[in-house]
């Protein structure tokens, strides 16, 4: 799971720097605005971390978690998105 707030100066090229590198994984969904779950057998938390510290500025927080397992729940989230999960995660 990759979470990020992107601070000020905030751009949608900052956004989108950080969607294309997110997408680059085989298996991902975006399931809130700043919110994405990809799947990596080759990267752990701390090289997806760094990537992303990589595309952002130094006031952006970024936050990365493995979140394997059976232990979710959502509400108000989209289909695509849920059952991209109960398959992922």
């Amino acid at each position: 799971m990759i979470s990020y707030d992107l601070g000020i100066p905030e751009t949608g090229e900052d956004y989108k720097k950080v969607a294309n590198y997110l997408k680059s994984f085989v298996y991902w969904a975006k399931a809130l605005q700043s919110l994405w779950f990809v799947v990596s057998d080759d990267k752990g938390a701390e090289v997806i971390r760094d990537d992303i510290q990589k595309l952002t500025d130094d006031n952006d927080k970024i936050l990365v978690m493995d979140v394997s397992g059976d232990f979710w729940a959502t509400a108000r989230i989209g289909k695509e998105v849920t059952d991209w999960m109960n398959s992922n995660i």
